[in-house]
This record gives structure tokens, C-alpha cells and sequence, in this order.
């Protein structure tokens, strides 16, 4: 079995373990979680998928996350995705969950939110590009690039999630 993960139902209540393609492959319910990156002043974290990933090549997103393990709850998945991913170590706030019908394949998504003031050390498998965004920058970034449709489904049903519009960064922001 590739990424073992846990089948559930429309109540998000466990019936089984599967291999995460074949939930995918089935559209079998499964369990994700994201979360929103803010730096101290409120931007958000935006990245470019790689253009090898088999999900979404070379699209943007604004959700860091994966498939939640077996017998891990979606804030737990949520830390270790920004370990794996982002090299980082923060905890995070819950917000929401909701069933997606998502772009490939219906999921259970918890949605979470985290400050990160560390440096970031992305996997580059996972990550080809990253910055940090504004409002006025990440509604500019929606209308002109690609981006991961089920990141843009989130930002419609929760547009509080979006960078505060008066978040002031320093003289020279950090880019990476």
C-alpha cells in the first residue's frame, strides 16, 4: 500500500483503510489538511507546484497539506505537512472542516491557519517556488496565474482567511 489513509463516510466517520490513489482512483471520502501560512505581518504564503508532481504541475497554491495518516487527527497531519514541506515547526489553529468535492476526487478538509516567523526550507519535490503575498497581491495573483482549484474553493467559502488588507511588512520583506 502507497499512502495508507482513512476511508470515511459522509459524517467523517472512519469505515476503512485504503491506499490514498485508490481513494482518489474510486472517489472514496478521505481526510486532508491545509493550512493558511501568515508571516508576522499578515501576508500569506503562496508556492508553485513543480512541473514533475503528478497533481496540478507548475499550479499555485495558498493551502500547505496532504493526506492525513491513519489514527492522526487533522491538526496533527497539519504540523507534520509543514515539517515535511516547509521545514518548519509551528503550531496551528484550527478554522474549519467541510466535504469538497474537490477538483480530482471528494475529501473530507480541515482547514487550518499558522504564523510562521521562522525561515522556510521548502522540499523542493513538493515546492518549486514560494513567497509571501499581500491582499491586493494574492487577488492580482488569482486573476493572472493558475492555481490549485479546491485552494480557490477555500478562499471563496472563507475569505477571512485572506491577508488583513492593513498588514504592513517591513522596509525590505524577505523573498525567497
Amino acid at each position: 500500500m502507497g499512502e495508507p489513509v482513512e476511508r470515511v463516510d459522509e459524517r467523517d466517520r472512519v469505515i476503512g483503510v485504503v491506499d490514498r490513489d485508490e481513494a482518489i482512483r474510486h472517489g472514496w471520502l478521505h481526510r486532508v489538511a491545509t493550512t493558511v501560512c501568515r508571516d508576522p505581518w499578515g501576508r500569506v504564503l503562496v508556492y508553485r507546484r513543480p512541473e514533475h508532481v503528478s497533481r496540478f504541475p507548475g499550479h499555485y497554491d495558498w493551502l500547505v497539506g496532504g493526506g492525513v495518516e491513519v489514527g492522526e487527527t487533522y491538526e496533527e497531519a497539519a504540523v507534520r505537512e509543514l515539517a515535511e514541506e516547509l521545514g518548519v515547526r509551528v503550531q496551528v489553529r484550527f478554522v474549519f472542516k467541510f466535504l469538497l468535492r474537490g477538483a480530482i476526487s471528494p475529501y473530507w478538509l480541515g482547514v487550518h491557519e499558522a504564523v510562521v516567523a521562522e525561515p522556510l526550507a521548502p522540499d523542493p519535490a513538493e515546492i518549486a517556488w514560494h513567497g509571501w503575498v499581500g491582499e491586493r497581491e494574492l487577488q492580482e495573483a488569482l486573476r493572472r496565474w493558475a492555481f490549485v482549484p479546491d485552494g480557490v474553493d477555500v478562499m471563496r467559502r472563507c475569505p477571512g482567511l485572506r491577508a488583513p488588507s492593513g498588514a504592513t511588512p517591513p522596509s525590505a520583506p524577505p523573498r525567497s
